[in-house]
C-alpha cells in the first residue's frame, strides 16, 4: 500500500507524541494519535501511564466534533478488548472517523488485527506498516513480550578503550565521564526492571534507581543472588520495590531479606545458579517489558553466553587501564575466531568525551 507524504508527517508527529510517554507508560506500550482533517490536526495525544485514556482517547476529546470524517494515524492498532479502559477501536467508530492508519498491528494475542477488523466492519478505511520499524523500536520491549514470552534485555556497561570495566579490587567508579553517566540515566528511567548480580552489589553498593531526572516511576531492581547473600545493608534494599532472585532455599535468610521489604524468588537451575531464563520469563508474566542489565563480567558472561542479551550498550572512554583488570565478558576462551560473536551496530556517537555504541547480537 502507498502512503502519501502527509501520511507519513502525521504518522511522524504521532511517534514523536508517543516518545512522550518513554519512561511512564509500562507495561502498556507507548503509543500516540493524530486526528487530521483536510491536512490539518484538529486533535492529538499520546498515551501517558497505564490505566489512564489510551491515546486515541486523548486525541478525540481534543478533535471534539472535528473527528467526524477525520483521518487517524495511531503508532499501534487500536485496541479491541476492555482491559482496565474501554476499546479504542469502539472509541473512534462511535466518533465517526473515516480512516484509521496504524503504523503496526498490535502483538497482544488479545488484539493481533482485531481492532482493525472492527474497524473495517464499521465501515472504516483502514491501512497499517506505515513508518512500522520506528514503531516497532519503540515498543520493542512489549514486542517481546508478547511475542517471547520474556522482555527485551538491553545490557549497559562503561570500559575503558581496552575494554576494562573495573580494577581487580573491584573498583570502577567513575571510568566514564559525567554526560556519558547522565545518558545512561535516561536508559535507566525507560526500563521496567534494572538487572544486576550479587558481586556489583558487594562491591559497589549501587542504589541502582533512577538519579538526576524527573520521573513518576522507578524500575524493579533484580538482584541475581544464588546463595542470598544481599547484606541487609546494601543501598539497593531501600527506596523501591526489590527483587531478590536466589537458587538455593534457605528459610532464614529469605525471612530477612523479606523483612527489608525486598521479594524474594528461588529458580535454580542444575549447576545451583539462578536460571537466568525462568527468572526473564517471570518477569515478563510481572509486565516487565524492558531490563536494563548493569552487572559485573560474570553475570554478563553468563547473559550473553545464554544467548538473553538483545541489545548492548557500551560507554567507552578515552583511557587505557590495563590487561589485569575487569574486562567486560566472562566468556570462554576461543580457539579459532569461527567462534567469535557477531555484533551488529546500530548506533555510534560521542556523549561528552566518552564513546556511546549501541550494538545487537546477530
Amino acid at each position: 500500500m502507498s502512503f502519501s507524504a502527509v501520511d507519513h508527517g502525521m504518522m511522524a508527529r504521532a511517534l514523536h507524541l508517543a516518545e512522550l510517554g518513554l519512561w511512564t507508560t509500562s507495561p502498556n506500550p507507548r503509543v500516540g494519535c493524530v486526528l487530521v482533517q483536510a491536512g490539518e490536526i484538529v486533535g492529538e495525544g499520546w498515551h501517558e501511564k497505564a490505566g489512564e485514556p489510551h491515546a486515541e482517547v486523548h486525541a478525540l476529546r481534543a478533535a471534539g466534533d472535528k473527528a467526524h470524517g477525520a483521518t487517524a494515524y495511531v503508532t499501534l492498532e487500536p485496541c479491541s478488548h476492555t482491559g482496565r479502559t474501554p476499546p479504542c477501536a469502539e472509541a473512534l467508530i462511535a466518533a465517526g472517523v473515516s480512516r484509521v492508519v496504524a503504523a503496526m498491528t498490535d502483538p497482544n494475542p488479545l488484539v493481533a488485527g482485531k481492532g482493525l477488523a472492527m474497524l473495517r466492519a464499521a465501515g472504516i478505511e483502514t491501512a497499517s506498516g506505515l513508518l512500522e520499524n520506528e514503531a516497532r523500536e519503540l515498543n520493542i520491549g512489549f514486542v517481546s513480550r508478547m511475542t517471547r514470552g520474556r522482555p527485551w534485555l538491553r545490557l549497559k556497561a562503561a570500559a575503558s578503550l581496552d575494554g576494562k570495566t573495573a580494577l581487580n579490587n573491584g573498583v570502577s567508579q567513575w571510568i566514564t565521564g559525567p554526560e556519558a553517566r547522565r545518558d545512561g540515566q535516561r536508559w535507566r528511567a525507560r526500563a521496567c526492571a534494572i538487572l544486576t548480580g550479587i558481586g556489583t552489589v558487594r562491591d559497589d553498593d549501587p542504589q541502582l534507581n533512577v538519579r538526576d531526572l524527573k520521573t513518576s516511576r522507578q524500575p524493579l531492581r533484580v538482584v541475581v543472588d544464588s546463595r542470598l547473600e544481599t547484606p541487609l545493608t546494601a543501598r539497593i534494599l531501600q527506596g523501591g520495590p526489590v527483587l531478590i532472585a536466589g537458587a538455593i532455599e534457605n528459610a532464614e535468610k529469605s525471612a530477612l531479606l523479606r523483612s527489608t521489604g525486598a521479594e524474594v524468588l528461588i529458580l535454580p537451575n542444575a549447576a545451583g545458579k539462578v536460571e537466568l531464563k525462568n527468572l526473564l520469563e517471570a518477569l515478563a508474566r510481572r509486565g516487565i517489558n524492558e531490563v536494563h542489565a548493569e552487572a559485573g563480567f560474570k553475570l554478563n558472561g553468563s547473559l550473553m553466553r545464554e544467548g538473553l542479551v538483545d541489545e548492548l550498550l557500551l560507554y567507552l572512554a578515552p583511557c587505557l587501564i590495563g590487561h589485569e583488570a575487569s574486562g567486560l565478558f566472562n566468556l570462554p576462551e576461543l580457539a579459532t575466531l569461527d567462534g567469535k560473536r557477531h555484533l551488529q551496530i546500530r548506533d555510534l556517537r560521542q556523549v561528552g568525551e566518552d564513546i556511546r555504541l549501541i550494538a545487537r547480537p546477530r
